[in-house]
């Protein structure tokens, strides 16, 4: 089923091969995507494609600084007529859910976030409620214009498994764009069932001892880099493993490699990896990782 699903995508979103491969892992990961890029230049459209192509729940939020946390969680209400509060749920109860221009709205509202998406539960005053299965989060950014915007913290970036851009287009993609072949993409959708079954494939897929010598190898040469300040948490060790198993499924393979390790590098470190002052004036985090990927020995056999 990779095949038709990743071929209906790619026909929906021009020229963005990379992204939407990295957004399929993420969902068959259980992890969440960060898209940051300039405004037109297909986020909200990704995410929309990828939530048409699963039959489940879909809902979509859009940040504005007015935003609050019981606009996306929901809240609990009191009823005169019965004397009792009622419980109103928001659109976080969805099995995928677009958080458009999430770093337009207030920390207070970005923070509601984070339970759901590590937990996959939500608090509404005594009660914690479960999120459904799937339950995958895909937010957007526009990383360019700071008026009225407030950056997200580190501890919520670290709730993304991948922090994305879009690659610019090429003449012939904007070509095909501009004749809207992406309307005439054959209709797909892969059912939940099947969902399930590959996120259980993907969990079956082996990582050998020696993969997981190679990926501590490069997260602990990354945490005591004299040039980084904040290095890879073990969460971001977790969802590397993960990662790492869907991008062996998505190749076919029934085991990780060391190329898995080293195509998933930048997407997943790229901003949990903090630099020290002195560092980011010289340098960046993704430079950074790959110098350091480069001196970890990869191992010979599987």
């Amino acid at each position: 089923m990779i095949q038709p699903w990743t071929t209906y995508l790619n026909d929906q979103v021009i020229g963005q091969s990379k992204a939407i491969k990295l957004s399929t892992i993420a969902l068959l990961s259980g992890g969440h995507v960060l898209l940051e890029d300039r405004p037109g230049t297909g986020k909200t459209t990704l995410a929309r494609s990828l939530a048409s192509s699963v039959s489940a729940a879909f809902q979509r939020v859009q940040c504005t600084p007015d935003t609050l946390p019981s606009d996306i969680l929901g809240m609990e209400l009191f009823n005169p007529t019965t004397g009792s509060f009622e419980r109103r749920t928001g659109p976080i109860f969805t099995s995928i859910l677009l958080v458009d221009e999430i770093n337009r709205t207030t920390p207070r509202t970005q923070s509601a976030l984070l339970e759901a998406m590590q937990e996959r539960q939500v608090t509404l005053g005594e009660v914690s409620l479960r999120l459904p299965d799937p339950f995958f989060v895909i937010a957007t950014q526009n990383p360019f214009d700071g008026q009225g915007t407030f950056p997200l913290p580190q501890a919520q970036l670290d709730r993304f498994l991948f922090k994305l851009s879009l690659a610019p287009l090429s003449r012939e993609s904007e070509r095909r764009l501009l004749r809207n072949e992406h309307l005439s993409a054959a209709p797909f959708t892969l059912k939940q069932d099947e969902l399930a079954k590959m996120q259980q494939a993907v969990r079956d897929v082996t990582f050998h001892e020696a993969i997981e010598d190679y990926l501590l190898d490069f997260v602990e040469a990354l945490r005591h880099h004299r040039d980084i300040e904040v290095g890879p948490s073990p969460r971001a060790t977790l969802a590397y493993t993960m990662a790492a198993r869907a991008h062996a499924f998505m190749d076919g393979r029934d085991y990780v490699s060391p190329e898995d390790i080293r195509a998933l590098a930048l997407p997943i470190l790229g901003h949990r990896v903090v630099l020290t002052v002195e560092a980011s004036l010289k340098t960046k985090p993704a430079k950074l990782i790959k110098s350091v990927l480069e001196t970890i020995a990869v191992p010979s056999e599987v």
